[in-house]
């Protein structure tokens, strides 16, 4: 019997050992653990799931929150930091932006001229530090008293001179102002998540996903998500990074969790008194 050269017997040993060595790679792919390297949260139920992320958020001591925000009264674009005692950032409707900040109960919202124009046109005008009269009211279409509808070409001078004075000034809300509950709501960190992070029918896990380069777990309520949907963090604290408003109801993101930031209150030189009953801030 002729022996077979060396070579050609080698490679026959050869290529059943690549074809075993390419199975169990390919076996070992398919048998990956996605949450391998994570908190491990992406392997519960989905109802555990959202209450860790709940229960995170909870003991959280701030948060910066962004997106948008459609309610009743209008659309709202945030940018806020949020911590138990204030918060500071901006605020944005369809036809103005501006800023607040809040220190314990004092709230101050600070806007450029384009913003008090408006509210000057809309409301009559006050100059910064005088008291309105007592008929004056921000739902009287600017028909107080004597000025009628003549009242706004007639103060449109006056309205653009309060306008250009408060330019870039703090103002403070009054606690007793109509618009002080209202404003000092988009600062409520507890408010704010609380009333956001409710997802609505029988949960189930959806995709994994990044937020902020963050890999994450999506929550969704409802067959389809629209009970709305949260993406929960899968590294580190299972914080809740991203979360969409059932029925278009606004995305906001969640990021900078724990991260302390300063809360002072302006310098009196930067503060001024409207003098009346501050603008509503819907659109």
């Amino acid at each position: 019997m002729t022996a077979l050269p060396p070579v050609r017997r080698i490679r026959r040993v050869a290529l059943p050992v690549a074809l075993c060595v390419g199975l169990a790679a390919a076996l070992s792919a398919c048998a990956e653990d996605p949450d391998e390297g994570t908190n491990g949260v992406g392997r519960l139920p989905a109802n555990e799931i959202e209450k860790k992320a709940r229960a995170a958020a909870d003991g959280a001591v701030s948060v910066r929150l962004a997106g948008n925000l459609v309610t009743k009264s209008g659309t709202y674009r945030l940018n806020m930091r949020l911590k138990a005692h204030g918060a500071t950032g901006s605020v944005t409707t369809r036809k103005s932006t501006f800023e607040l900040l809040r220190v314990g109960d004092a709230l101050f919202l600070k806007a450029g001229a384009a913003f008090w124009r408006h509210a000057e046109g809309a409301g009559g005008s006050a100059k910064p530090g005088e008291s309105p009269d007592s008929s004056d009211s921000p739902d009287s279409s600017g028909s107080s008293g004597s000025s009628g509808s003549s009242g706004s070409s007639g103060s449109s001078e006056s309205d653009i001179d309060v306008a250009d004075k408060l330019d870039g000034k703090y103002v403070k809300v009054p606690q007793d102002d109509p618009s002080y509950k209202q404003l000092r709501g988009f600062t409520e960190m507890n408010v704010l998540l609380k009333g956001l992070l409710q997802l609505h029918g029988e949960v189930r896990k959806g995709d994994r996903d990044k937020v902020g380069g963050v890999r994450t777990i999506e929550v969704a309520g409802g067959q389809h998500g629209e009970g709305g949907t949260l993406d929960v963090a899968l590294e580190g604290t299972p914080f809740p990074l991203q979360f969409a408003r059932g029925g278009g109801g606004g995305v906001v993101v969640l990021s900078d969790w724990n991260k302390d930031f300063p809360l002072v209150e302006p310098e009196k030189e930067d503060i001024l008194d409207y003098g009346r009953q501050l603008p509503r801030t819907s659109d």
